[in-house]
């Protein structure tokens, strides 16, 4: 799959194509699955709690369709540039993500609406982890 990349060298902007190649995307669900599980039985006084912090971080993102944009390499999400709703353009950079501490612009695939925003600032993701969706 080619990926685009806007990228700046002495100012002048070059747009890159690159293909990726060998890449496995990490699971991280079943890893988080069993956490929960062993943690329900010890927390049945307490089990408001969890739900209580649960909405709040689904307000921020929307769950991941098919067609969602994904992470092009391991990083820390620096900046969301856009907002549910906003129309971008092709290429129109709509996060920075942070990958060997170099801020890496994450472009839009294609011109249209956010339809879905599924990280949030700060967040730490992995390749072909969902980022957002453009309708």
């Amino acid at each position: 799959m080619l990926r685009k990349f806007k990228i700046a060298i002495d100012g002048t902007e070059y747009l890159v194509e690159m293909e990726e190649i060998g890449g496995v995307p990490q699971p991280a669900a079943p890893q988080a699955a069993p956490a929960p599980q062993a943690a329900a039985p010890v927390q049945t006084a307490s089990a408001a709690a969890p739900q209580e912090e649960a909405p709040q971080a689904t307000a921020a993102t929307t769950p991941a369709s098919a067609d969602a944009m994904t992470a092009p390499m391991p990083g820390t999400i620096l900046k969301i540039l856009v907002n549910v709703g906003d129309e971008v353009k092709e290429n129109q950079p709509v996060m920075i993500l942070e990958a060997m501490k170099m801020e890496n612009e994450v472009v839009a695939p294609k011109a249209g609406t956010v339809t879905g925003i599924h990280v949030t600032q700060g967040q730490m993701v992995n390749p072909g982890e969902a980022l957002i969706t453009i309708g």
